[in-house]
């Protein structure tokens, strides 16, 4: 797989000052281009032998670019507060917005690798590892982001010449440590681990390119020259997306369809016409199955609040003992009682160790970005609870039966949101996901009570009255989300909400019920 790399190929000073500046007027000018189409990023990934040019390349490329719209992250090992939440926290929260460019080194590659070396993952575990970054860049690309990854490859000769000129120059010798040489030691086992690497995670929207890294002019003009020619392709399959999607967008001046037409009206058309009109079916959804007559007595409420909330607080004095995180998640129907139960949960807590987030539409840092972005970023460390007042279920919700999500990208939402909770309980996060429930009867009597009271009329809107005409499209929205994503470990809890007491202690019971358990497996 290197040989090609290990040519020896170089380029004369004569030339590369010849082209440099035509190549860093082209990127410029390319950069300009996507700063103003701000319709997605570009993440560039550095990863490859130690001496092969990474961080020269890097420092090149903010060089020669306006380093205003890039943006430089290197990773090393993990921090504390980066070993409290998933693997991917750190990455997800430095990942540029569109119209800018990121560059990474090493990045979400070199922990896989790095264990694979050291023989700390078997081949299995390493698999399973490029398969959720498999995941990550498909989830990128899918929401339009250009991921372009360079490897950049030695010579095991070549790597040692390169490591002792480096230490014999007083301004680089700091750059080579002891660990660039226990590195060259094992070679064959980085270009083992490297080789299985880019054969499973180059795919057509985020190909590895190898890059021999020996004489620094080639290996900064084929860079630079691989950037610029991809962001322009970029460029242009976006543009002619948008303009297809416009195309589409436009309704065509044609005669209404036989078929949906009734048989009287078909027969006006002629003779030989004729059409049936299809009824869709009825169909049973989880959430026409609950019992929504339950209900708990003003005194037994009361009573199973204060135990509960009892319970809660001792639960989760030990769970932050133990540094178990949990997530909270509640979705539902306007005025279903989300906040009600929100805030008897938080009264049983400490509101150090605790947050609570609204989730509203997205601003527009946050649209910038994958609609996962600002969930991630709002993870908080081991121990505290974090509660999400709606959540990313927007996406195969709300902007699915509005319309702000195409119908491919709500459907491929599943699969991501999947993956995204999957990494949560991964790391021993303990996520609860509740649908408050009630129905289209209650809703209305809810609103008609809003509008009489003062202090609670500012919560009804058009948009709550205007939802109303779609509880059938949300219902059904609401079976999917269900089909597709209540897993063993995320499994959603369906709340009977008419009666708000009833509701409220099934909430904090189920939490204290699965809290329990988890402090119980960690033991």
């Amino acid at each position: 797989m290197f040989r090609t790399a290990e040519l020896g190929q170089k380029i004369p000073k004569s030339e590369y000052n010849q082209r440099e500046p035509v190549l860093r007027q082209a990127l410029l000018e390319v950069q300009a281009k996507l700063r103003a189409s701000s319709r997605f990023p570009v993440i560039i990934l550095f990863a490859g032998v130690d001496g092969g040019g990474k961080g020269d390349t890097v420092n090149l490329l903010n060089e020669w670019m306006d380093p205003r719209w890039l943006r430089t992250r290197a990773y090393d090992d993990p921090s504390d507060e980066e070993h409290e939440r998933p693997e991917y926290w750190r990455f997800w929260r430095d990942l540029p917005p569109k119209g800018q460019i990121g560059l990474f080194l090493s990045s979400w590659y070199s922990q896989p690798i790095l264990r694979r070396v050291y023989e700390k993952d078997d081949v299995a575990v390493f698999d399973d590892r490029l398969d959720r970054i498999l995941a990550l860049e498909k989830a990128l690309a899918d929401d339009d982001a250009l991921i372009l990854k360079f490897w950049m490859h030695l010579s095991h000769d070549a790597q040692k010449r390169r490591l002792k000129k480096l230490e014999k120059d007083p301004l680089t010798s700091w750059r080579v440590t002891q660990r660039d040489w226990d590195h060259w030691q094992i070679y064959e086992r980085f270009e083992s681990a490297a080789e299985r690497t880019i054969m499973r995670t180059s795919t057509g929207h985020a190909n590895w390119t190898i890059v021999e890294g020996v004489d620094p002019c080639f290996r900064s003009l084929t860079v630079g020259n691989i950037v610029h020619k991809e962001i322009t392709r970029h460029l242009e399959e976006i543009r002619k997306k948008d303009l297809l999607l416009e195309e589409l967008a436009v309704e065509p001046d044609t005669p209404p369809v036989v078929g949906l037409q009734t048989t009287a009206e078909a027969g006006q058309a002629g003779e030989d016409e004729s059409a049936t009109l299809v009824e869709p079916l009825k169909v049973a959804t989880v959430l026409s199955g609950l019992d929504m007559s339950l209900h708990l007595t003003k005194p037994d409420y009361k009573k199973q609040l204060k135990q509960c909330q009892a319970r809660l607080n001792q639960l989760h004095r030990r769970a932050l003992k133990k540094k178990i995180s949990t997530i909270l998640l509640f979705e539902g129907p306007d005025a279903a009682g989300k906040g009600g139960a929100i805030r008897r949960v938080t009264r049983a807590l400490d509101a150090r160790h605790y947050q609570v987030i609204p989730i509203a539409a997205p601003t527009d840092e946050e649209r910038a970005h994958h609609y996962l972005w600002r969930f991630w970023r709002h993870l908080t460390r081991a121990g505290r609870i974090t509660i999400f007042d709606r959540s990313w279920y927007g996406r195969v919700l709300v902007e699915r039966v509005e319309g702000f999500a195409t119908e491919d990208e709500w459907k491929r939402a599943f699969a991501e949101i999947n993956e995204f909770e999957e990494q949560l309980t991964d790391h021993g996060i303990l996520l609860l996901k509740f649908w408050e429930h009630i129905t289209k009867d209650e809703q209305l009597e809810r609103f008609k009570a809003r509008e009489q009271t003062p202090h609670k009329r500012w919560k009804l809107t058009e948009e709550d009255w205007r939802n109303r005409e779609k509880w059938d499209d949300y219902e059904l929205a609401v079976n999917d989300i269900v089909e597709h994503t209540s897993t063993h470990t995320a499994p959603w809890v369906l709340v009977e909400g008419n009666d708000k007491q009833f509701s409220r202690i099934k909430v904090i019971h189920t939490f204290c019920d699965r809290l329990e358990a988890m402090l119980r497996d960690k033991k």
